[in-house]
């Protein structure tokens, strides 16, 4: 119905487009096409599931509302299957929906991008992702992002070859937004992974701590996502 994918190499990254318009799947596919992406589609939620089940993609860009099964649901099943744990997840949204993008990130969503959707601004914010997913899959000691040095090994911070030292759990919580930049990290994975679930933090503690950072290191770092949580924003 929408064209025949074309095989790939087992480096070539992998993309499934999910939406109920074949127009706009047609657009996207050529454009990732272009770039050298093997593409596969699916029309709704339920067929997503199973195509993505049969490809593993390393990227799946799903609209929201469709039939049978919207973008929704079918995120918050694929991020419960662990064959998923390496994929990315944006969304497709109308523009000024921000219920829409709350959802999508409470469902297990990476990212997302509005419509309608401009061919160069949908092909850097693929790159971006798939970039992030190269760089995942490499553990690092020391990250690098502007001016400044994060060495998780010597707990030690960088700006501009200067020194600063940081508490902690302050050092904690730049280490985990910087390791995967543009990632929006949600409140109960920053509790989780900074103070375990033993531990009782509620959000005012969170703020403080990136108060704190914004402070240390500069507003222009990280991004607050309104009603979900926090990112690290590349410089």
């Amino acid at each position: 119905m929408f064209g025949r994918d074309r095989k790939r190499s087992s480096d070539t990254p992998s993309i499934l487009l999910v939406d109920d318009e074949p127009d706009i799947i047609e657009i996207l596919r050529y454009n990732l096409s272009q770039e050298g992406y093997e593409v596969y589609s699916a029309k709704d939620g339920k067929s997503a599931i199973k195509k993505a089940e049969k490809e593993i993609p390393n990227l799946i860009i799903m609209d929201v509302m469709m039939p049978h099964m919207d973008g929704i649901e079918a995120c918050s099943i694929i991020r419960k299957n662990p064959i998923f744990n390496d994929t990315i997840i944006m969304f497709l949204t109308a523009r000024g929906e921000d219920y829409s993008h709350v959802a999508a990130y409470d469902a297990g969503a990476d990212d997302y991008i509005t419509k309608p959707v401009k061919p160069k601004v949908f092909l850097s914010k693929v790159k971006g992702l798939l970039r992030r997913l190269k760089k995942e899959s490499i553990l690092e000691s020391t990250i690098e992002v502007g001016d400044l040095v994060i060495d998780r090994d010597e707990y030690k911070v960088k700006i501009s070859g200067k020194p600063l030292i940081l508490p902690r759990k302050e050092f904690e919580l730049l280490y985990l937004l910087a390791s995967k930049p543009e990632k929006v990290f949600k409140r109960g994975k920053i509790m989780q992974s900074i103070w375990g679930s033993d531990v009782v933090v509620g959000d005012r503690t969170i703020d403080v701590h990136m108060r704190k950072l914004r402070e240390k290191i500069g507003d222009s770092y990280f991004k607050t996502v309104k009603g979900v949580g926090y990112k690290f924003v590349n410089q």
